[in-house]
């Protein structure tokens, strides 16, 4: 019995010396793995802020938009509205405003309401001045959207290969030592699966924000939408108005 004690105090000093928190992990994690755990723990970060940004943002604009529905349900001139905005609309909702009223002013200006085949025309100008508009807001909007969906794709993968490569490591030390004690394997694997552990973490909320986001920007689009499909009819009618 006494060589089985004399092998567990061994044991269990040689564990005690590895540093098991997580800061100890990743400084005594092989070169390779501290690069998979440091570029998942950047890559962790960027998306948190990305994910602040975007929440903000959105919350921001769904309050401007409703407030330039406000003003522009309220009766008042159109006219009036596009010379308080027209220079520096504050939101996009505001800027297909101001794209198509531009353009009616452009075309009236010149005189290309005078017949139906001009004021054809003219409804195709502005729908497809609000159309672009509105591509051109939502691509701002749904930038750095794509790196959280890589994220969240990729990093369990790129935590799985510090994983394996730990692994690797812990296999070779039992190789050069002929030790197949716990002691020796455990903090590589240890520190492997730590390196899976982060890319879960990066992974998760990645996913998780690009589903919601996506969603809350895809009802953000559609409200442009509506907008401007509202916008287009009014415009339409007071050229059939003014015929």
């Amino acid at each position: 019995m006494e060589p089985t004690v004399i092998d567990s105090i061994a044991l269990a000093g040689s564990v005690a010396d590895h540093d098991m928190s997580p800061l100890g992990l990743f400084l005594q994690a092989d070169w390779i793995v501290k690069t998979v755990m440091l570029m998942l723990a950047v890559a962790s970060l960027w998306c948190w802020a990305i994910i602040f940004d975007k929440v903000m943002t959105l919350r921001k604009l769904r309050r401007l938009a409703g407030q330039f529905e406000e003003s522009f349900w309220s009766g008042g001139s159109l006219e009036d509205l596009y010379d308080r905005i027209g220079n520096r609309p504050s939101d996009p909702m505001a800027s297909i405003f101001a794209a198509a009223m531009r353009e009616w002013r452009r075309s009236a200006a010149k005189g290309l309401t005078a017949t139906g085949q001009l004021r054809t025309s003219l409804r195709s100008r502005i729908e497809q001045a609000m159309h672009v508009t509105i591509g051109r807001e939502m691509e701002q909007l749904e930038k750095h959207m794509p790196f959280l969906a890589s994220v969240g794709s990729t990093a369990p993968f790129i935590g799985l290969f510090g994983t394996v490569w730990g692994i690797m490591n812990s296999f070779s030390s039992i190789a050069v030592s002929k030790n197949t004690s716990l002691a020796v394997v455990a903090p590589g694997i240890a520190e492997a699966l730590f390196a899976t552990a982060l890319g879960l973490v990066a992974a998760i909320p990645a996913v998780l924000a690009y589903n919601k986001l996506s969603n809350d920007l895809g009802k953000y689009a559609a409200r442009l939408e509506a907008f401007g499909a509202e916008f287009s009819s009014i415009l339409s009618r007071q050229l059939d108005e003014g015929e």
